[in-house]
């Protein structure tokens, strides 16, 4: 891009105190500092088992003992990926030099959490979806119904694209408000995760040319391999770099809790949400900012399944509706329901050759504020 996209870190006061705040950064990037060392670990104690079996049992195995040792390569191969992606990381946000300032810099704690380098690991596989070759057919399902609807409803012969604002929570990596950006919308994101955010930042603003990047995104998957090739396959990024080719549009990325950024009523012209909402406590909040922050006769197309990320954290509240209740919740909030889907075929960051593969059958909703609404 002619410019770097900016970060703007508006909602990152969700922590309690600045020394939570400053001890989240700092165990975050304190797991991606020690995806390596923790990796190797597993393949270590892997070899050491296979050490103690009989000789004849070793014999069978010379095989495996290879791979194990080529996954130690696409570790490393990983980890110097990983060390690009948080070169910058201190100097993330709008507000970098109050951050820093304030003593956030990214010093390793004593014990980093496993829920932590999981995440890691997860943030590798979101790469794949959205900014590899590989990831097209994902997107295809995921993000294209939400581009082709916002075009449908906002055509580029009828309006001018340029002032219809359109908002991504749950933003990830990035890439669906690239491509609503490079339409030629005014495209936003919003993001509460760190681990997305720093990566995110990587490839908006340092991949400047395709396929920049090669990394092994399957690494960590030990099951359901027809062969070691299929945990072994080297995926490049980005598919396409947001540098050499910026969007048309504006693109912008916001840090922080939705529900605390996103308080200005009767602003946005759409808001697009996939594999979302069922990221909140009470979806019922999520829905009331939604209607909240959209002008009149401004829609909300959401595409994605039901999870209900908290439905079993132990330290979490969760109300989990059903579809049937979701619907009553939003015509109870006040939209005008214009699209309602089911059984729409979704994949998320699968490995193509995994003997397992999971699908969900999303839905697919398109609502509308309104003209009238207050």
């Amino acid at each position: 891009m002619d410019e770097e996209l900016i970060i703007a870190n508006n909602g990152m006061d969700y922590m309690d105190t600045e020394e939570e705040e400053r001890t989240n950064f700092n165990n975050i990037i304190a797991a991606f500092k020690c995806y390596r060392a923790n990796s190797l670990c597993h393949i270590n104690r892997r070899e050491a088992y296979l050490n103690t079996l009989p000789n004849n049992h070793q014999q069978m195995l010379i095989k495996y003992r290879e791979h194990l040792q080529k996954l130690r390569y696409c570790i490393d191969m990983n980890n110097k990926v990983i060390r690009n992606i948080i070169q910058d990381a201190d100097c993330l946000f709008q507000n970098e030099a109050d951050f820093v300032r304030q003593g956030h810099q990214s010093t390793v704690p004593s014990k980093v959490r496993s829920q932590d380098i999981h995440k890691v690991q997860i943030t590798l596989k979101q790469i794949f979806r959205d900014w590899s070759a590989e990831g097209h057919i994902e997107r295809e399902q995921c993000y294209k119904p939400i581009i082709d609807e916002i075009i449908f409803f906002f055509n580029p012969r009828k309006c001018k694209i340029e002032n219809v604002k359109i908002l991504i929570p749950g933003a990830g990596l990035g890439r669906l408000i690239y491509d609503i950006a490079s339409k030629g919308y005014y495209c936003e994101g919003n993001e509460f995760s760190l681990f997305m955010l720093i990566a995110s930042n990587f490839v908006l603003n340092r991949c400047v040319i395709e396929n920049q990047c090669t990394f092994y995104p399957w690494v960590h998957q030990n099951v359901n391999n027809l062969s070691g090739n299929n945990q072994t396959e080297a995926i490049t990024f980005p598919d396409i770099s947001p540098t050499k080719f910026p969007p048309k549009g504006t693109m912008n990325m916001v840090a922080g809790d939705f529900l605390q950024v996103y308080r200005d009523a009767n602003y946005w012209s759409c808001v697009a949400t996939s594999f979302f909402i069922d990221c909140a406590n009470n979806v019922i909040e999520f829905v009331e900012v939604i209607y909240n922050i959209l002008k009149p006769g401004g829609i909300w197309v959401n595409l994605g399944p039901l999870l209900y990320h908290f439905s079993d954290v132990p330290s979490e509240n969760s109300i989990e509706p059903t579809y049937e209740d979701l619907i009553i919740i939003i015509r109870s909030v006040g939209f005008t329901i214009l699209k309602n889907k089911t059984d729409v075929v979704t994949k998320y960051a699968q490995n193509p050759t995994s003997m397992h593969q999971s699908e969900y059958k999303s839905i697919f909703l398109v609502c509308q504020k309104p003209d009238g609404a207050d």
